[in-house]
């Protein structure tokens, strides 16, 4: 079924809670295993449908937040989402206090009852209003990103829309954009402060009313971090600083060298490669979306069913507009056993990475629709993203169909740019449990702890104030998931590293790289991250060789590279 003939409904609150406290009692008296599992699998077909219904109304909202029904019924979902939490967590209960527990361990794989475990103790009655005014706060912050109206030049521009500009080979137009840019931010700044500021503040009410000192462990329990902890992290972060800085800032002194620019780079000349200009693709977003086609249907049999899907459902919704939320996902429609893409094109090569990236979730989701229960389709967080930024250099043999002459130009750039950008990843992540575990810092106090953290994890930047916010420690507000997703960005430094070793192996033979790609992938969310790894005969992230492993390949590669552009 194509996505805009996907019938919505609101569903009736009570009857949904009252079916789960159905399910409940009946899963208690269930006198063998086989009545048991016949609930569950009644469960999952109405958990299936509440949460196709919900995404609909999400991608609905997310595509247009201006049409003001789908504005209504975010707003019914914000509402009713947390006190829906509250019913799952009472059957996850009832599933974890089951005699036939070990009989559901052994037909569905441990890491059900183990995931269940972790959102027992992430949850309590009390929290439930302080969920609602988060998912507040959160649709408030994605409002204002996706209001924005930039003049510049001889137009009028969202966020999205001004990218272009941001990347110009022009340096009087590229160093406008970055002002133009960061002079909204400047005038949005207080309400920005004033959001997050109440979510800090609100998420660390919520740690404390289960007895943590702060958000920090409910942050990583929300997350389903079920095969590491802060101590694996820690040893992450401090990895990037001691073997990819080096490397990412001998990517950017050369980059300066070819621009003729000092070194440090300022915010605006770091945005541009090459003094010709960055790769850009070649065509309209059609011209992608057919290379995309051609991509998929030639690397594999089950990628080419997937995509052809993916295009006859209208299953993407890809063009920049107006009233659009930023930024781009991958989710699912799960009563259809399908995913969906959204994304925001603005021509440059992140439009290209939108079809193989969110597509590498797509496939995925894909390849797992049919796995039971529902939650093991995907596996957490970090293991998701190895889908996606594996799928991207998967796709690096049709670069040329995707740019052109700007082939070798994108080769270059897209394997510097996952190696330049693990840093600020990981700066992400240390920023954000410098916050959780500061809530008391003032939004000011906040500006200067990023500003610290650039000189750590990105020194090749110069902290001028040539551009408003970037330059005063304030660029860390242009990052959604900071506001939205808390601690959801270690999870793309640590599948990069993981992406990178696929790189190395596409390297040598691509077809053994792929049979380690649909071996991982074929896993879904059967198992926990670090395993789904070893399963598939890959080296985990947190061990310390792995990263100076891939920095010493990527370097040597990037290093001999032959660069006929300037």
């Amino acid at each position: 079924m194509k996505f805009r003939d996907m019938p919505y409904e609101r569903p009736n609150p009570n009857e949904v809670k009252a079916k789960i406290a159905e399910f409940i009692e009946r899963e208690k008296a269930a006198s063998s295993y086989e009545e048991a599992k016949a609930i569950f699998m009644e469960q999952q077909k109405e958990a299936k449908h509440t949460m196709t219904m919900a995404n609909l109304a999400s991608i609905r909202n997310s595509i247009n937040t201006k049409d003001a029904f789908y504005e209504g019924e975010k707003n019914f979902w914000n509402q009713f989402e947390p006190e829906l939490e509250e019913c799952m967590h009472q059957w996850n209960n009832a599933l974890l206090d089951s005699p036939f527990r070990k009989n559901f361990e052994e037909e569905f794989g441990e890491i059900v009852t183990l995931n269940a475990e972790i959102s027992k103790r992430s949850f309590s009655p009390e929290m439930v209003p302080l969920m609602v005014k988060e998912n507040e706060l959160d649709t408030r912050y994605s409002k204002l990103i996706a209001s924005a109206q930039i003049p510049f030049k001889d137009g009028i521009y969202t966020l999205s829309q001004l990218a272009p500009f941001k990347t110009s080979a022009d340096d009087e137009e590229r160093l406008a954009a970055w002002k133009a840019e960061g002079a909204w931010y400047k005038e949005n700044q207080a309400e920005l402060d004033e959001i997050y500021d109440e979510l800090v503040k609100l998420r660390t009410s919520m740690g404390k009313m289960l007895g943590y000192e702060n958000f920090v462990p409910l942050g990583y329990d929300r997350m389903t971090r079920n095969c590491y902890d802060k101590n694996d992290v820690e040893k992450f972060r401090k990895a990037v600083v001691k073997y990819l800085v080096p490397v990412a800032e001998s990517i950017y002194k050369k980059q300066a060298e070819r621009l003729g620019k000092d070194y440090p780079l300022s915010f605006a000349d770091a945005a541009l490669e090459f003094r010709s200009g960055n790769p850009s693709p070649k065509g309209t977003a059609d011209d992608i979306v057919a290379a995309g086609k051609k991509f998929y249907d030639e690397l594999s049999p089950e990628t080419s069913v997937f995509f052809n899907t993916m295009l006859d459902n209208e299953l993407m919704d890809l063009l920049s507009t107006e009233g659009k939320r930023a930024g781009g996902y991958c989710t699912s429609i799960p009563d259809y056993e399908v995913p969906f893409i959204f994304a925001n094109f603005n021509g440059t090569q992140h439009d290209v990475e939108v079809v193989t990236h969110e597509a590498g979730h797509a496939f995925a989701a894909w390849t797992n629709r049919k796995r039971v229960p529902m939650s093991t389709v995907w596996p957490s967080m970090e293991g998701c993203e190895v889908h996606s930024m594996s799928m991207e250099f998967f796709a690096d043999p049709w670069a040329e169909d995707f740019f052109g002459d700007d082939k070798d130009k994108y080769l270059y750039s897209h394997l510097s740019g996952s190696i330049t950008f693990i840093p600020y990843g990981t700066m992400v992540d240390h920023f954000q449990h410098i916050v959780y575990e500061n809530p008391e810092l003032t939004p000011s106090e906040r500006h200067v702890e990023w500003k610290k953290l650039l000189g750590i994890y990105m020194p090749w930047m110069k902290l001028d104030g040539e551009i408003p916010v970037y330059s005063d420690g304030e660029g860390w507000q242009r990052q959604l998931h900071i506001y939205g997703m808390p601690f959801y960005y270690i999870d793309y430094c640590l599948a990069q590293t993981v992406a990178l070793m696929f790189w190395a192996m596409i390297q040598e033979d691509k077809d053994n790289a792929w049979k380690h790609y649909m071996a991982y992938t074929e896993q879904g969310g059967s198992t926990t991250f670090t395993e789904l790894l070893k399963n598939a005969e890959l080296d985990s992230p947190f061990d310390e060789n792995t990263l100076r492993s891939v920095c010493e390949k990527a370097k040597e590669y990037l290093d001999n590279f032959n660069i006929t552009w300037e």
